[in-house]
């Protein structure tokens, strides 16, 4: 099979492409999945780029989704022929956030999807919604989990609440296709206005630049007549939470997903606790999570928005796309 690793200590010119054996026949309560599409993350640029050290020798990409080619014993969750979609903690299954690292994610603590073929436990994989494509069951993995558990699961999102999602990457544009899909007002930002006439037509409700609004918690308030937002999707980190903070409506949810604009920062405390908004942290989500998220996307018509695929054997050149920063959405993968 077709393989890509990682020498260390990283960077886009150490990503190999070559072949290796194919796995075996999987064990007791494993699948073999052959695997044709990932999607890329910021998690795994950090990997790629040598900012998140791993082993040399990695395979790298956390997001997989494929067809199970061969079960073993015991497995009756899959049958041969099934379309799968892989996990990101493979050992979190429900229940709260047990781990605070990624020591067992694939493609960063344990070796990730960028081949052609894995043999894996079945709790790797959940089944995949039924139409989607593998692209697109690749996004889900972490944007879309991400999203969903930001809103849905940490945010109890209900119909009639507003939303305020930051910039246009996969957690954000998910976020908004998911807040529109439970009858949610949505308030969504770039720097760019063509991505903004896109946030637009994807549903987003009001639209601001923050680049020319550089202010932007104050026109949040405005236009939700001075209250605030009950859910904030943060992305930036310490650059853009003040604003968020802003933005937030007294008592109201941030999600602080991402940190984009540095690892560290100011945060004005007094402000947060005189809003007496939940700030909380999260990284991705449990296997049974991700279930409860695709039984949803079955029950309606949303399809993830991916700007551009590319074969296996050009990853370099997706992770300088995604690098580029142009993108609407996800970037993916297809082999």
């Amino acid at each position: 099979m077709n393989v890509v690793t990682l020498r260390s200590p990283g960077g886009l010119d150490k990503l190999d492409v070559h072949e290796r054996e194919a796995p075996g026949e999987p064990g007791p309560g494993e699948v073999r999945v052959r695997v044709h599409a990932s999607s890329l993350n910021y998690h795994d640029y950090g990997v790629v780029a040598g900012a998140m050290p791993t082993e040399d020798g990695r395979i790298p990409m956390s997001d997989g989704a494929g067809v199970v080619e061969a079960v073993g014993e015991g497995v009756e969750e899959f049958t041969v022929g099934d379309r799968v979609v892989s996990t990101f903690f493979p050992g979190w299954l429900e229940g709260p956030a047990r781990i605070g690292d990624f020591t067992t994610t694939p493609g960063d603590g344990v070796d990730g999807y960028a081949r052609e073929q894995v043999v894996r436990p079945t709790t790797w994989f959940t089944h995949a919604p039924r139409d989607y494509d593998h692209a697109e069951a690749a996004t889900l993995t972490t944007a879309g989990l991400t999203a969903w558990r930001a809103l849905v699961v940490d945010g109890n999102l209900k119909a009639g609440d507003t939303v305020l999602v930051l910039g246009t990457g996969g957690v954000s544009i998910f976020a908004l296709q998911f807040a529109k899909l439970m009858g949610a007002t949505v308030i969504a930002t770039s720097s760019s206005d063509e991505k903004i006439a896109r946030l637009k037509e994807l549903g987003a409700d009001h639209t601001l630049n923050y680049k020319t609004e550089p202010e932007w918690g104050k026109r949040v308030k405005a236009l939700t007549d001075g209250r605030g937002v009950d859910h904030v999707i943060e992305v930036g980190g310490p650059g853009t939470l003040p604003q968020s903070i802003d933005a937030v409506r007294i008592g109201g949810h941030i999600s602080l997903i991402g940190v984009l604009t540095g690892r560290g920062g100011e945060i004005p405390t007094a402000k947060l606790m005189a809003k007496q908004a939940r700030l909380q942290g999260l990284i991705v989500g449990s296997r049974r999570d991700q279930i409860e998220m695709i039984r949803a996307i079955d029950a309606s018509d949303l399809h993830p928005i991916i700007d551009r695929c590319f074969a296996l054997d050009e990853i370099a050149d997706a992770f300088r796309h995604q690098e580029a920063g142009r993108h609407f959405g996800k970037i993916c993968l297809e082999f």
